[in-house]
């Protein structure tokens, strides 16, 4: 039997080195940038379109031609040498002449080089302001129910603050790793938290129904072995469904193209640090508000 408790100590300092990064990051960007995290134009307003090339380019070659043609204010992101996401303030009724002005303009500059629309977006400011603050108050509204959910099932507070406290973590961890690596919060990757959070709670929800079924049963047992017996006895459960998701998510993430990447990546680190926090965060979580 794996003994998964004598971890809890190293575990617990990895999980505070996780949240000193974001929370480090956070405060650094804040201060040099003058925001904390990059937001698609779902949630700051404007127009964005992903064009594609024929041939490689270069960011600064794209940024000179919009620039002359009446774009200065655009920022552009490199997906790969042939697809560049290209981001202004403009907000316009006919989303799909705009991108064409574009793609023309670019296309005219660039005769050799074949110029492609594979995707345009387009919100208003004030909608996109809307937005953030409904997502926001999405998750925060999600990790509220979700604790009275596991409270009222288990009538314990311990467990409640356990799964809740792993599920913050989940979405930490999503949000530090887009952080790090500069993606953009959208969307979709609000979804992306909101379904780690109901994947992971049913993973918490397995190890503390066979917590409390072994603790009626195994009344000669300290806490401490109950649940070390309880994860072991589920563990094999949590790795094969696991294991069966992540082949779909790492699918999507290698063969879903640009549009879904960012989407599958916060999937990917959500699936595999929501089976972590299942195990060492709200476990140790639960135990300790149980004493």
């Amino acid at each position: 039997m794996i003994d998964f408790l004598k971890l809890r100590t190293a575990c617990l300092a990895f999980s505070v080195l996780i949240f000193a990064t974001f929370i480090g990051t956070c405060i650094y960007r804040y201060q040099t940038t003058g925001r904390v995290f990059n937001y698609s134009v779902d949630f700051t307003g404007g127009t964005q379109v992903l064009f594609g090339f024929s041939k490689p380019v270069v960011i600064s070659e794209i940024s000179t031609i919009l620039t002359k043609n009446g774009w200065s204010g655009a920022t552009i992101r490199e997906f790969s040498q042939t697809e560049l996401l290209v981001r202004t303030k403009e907000v316009s009724e006919d989303v799909s002449g705009l991108a064409e002005k574009m793609r023309a303009n670019l296309q005219q500059a660039l005769p050799d080089n074949n110029v492609e629309i594979k995707q345009t977006d387009s919100v208003g400011a004030g909608i996109g302001a809307t937005l953030r603050l409904k997502s926001l108050q999405a998750i925060l509204a999600g990790l509220v129910l979700m604790l009275l959910f596991i409270a009222f099932r288990f009538w314990s507070f311990a467990y409640g603050m356990g799964a809740l406290v792993s599920l913050f973590h989940d979405a930490v961890v999503i949000l530090a790793v887009f952080l790090l690596l500069d993606k953009e919060i959208s969307i979709n990757i609000i979804g992306a938290i909101m379904t780690i959070l109901g994947y992971s709670i049913n993973d918490t929800i397995v190890i503390f129904s066979r917590i409390r079924q072994n603790v009626k049963k195994l009344h000669n047992k300290s806490m401490e072995e109950i649940v070390n017996i309880s994860i072991n006895e589920t563990l094999r459960r949590t790795l094969l469904l696991t294991a069966a998701t992540l082949l779909v998510v790492i699918s999507l993430f290698l063969f879903g193209g640009e549009v879904l990447r960012d989407f599958s990546l916060a999937l990917l680190v959500g699936m595999v640090f929501g089976t972590y926090s299942s195990i060492y965060i709200a476990n140790p979580v639960m135990l300790l508000l149980i004493k």
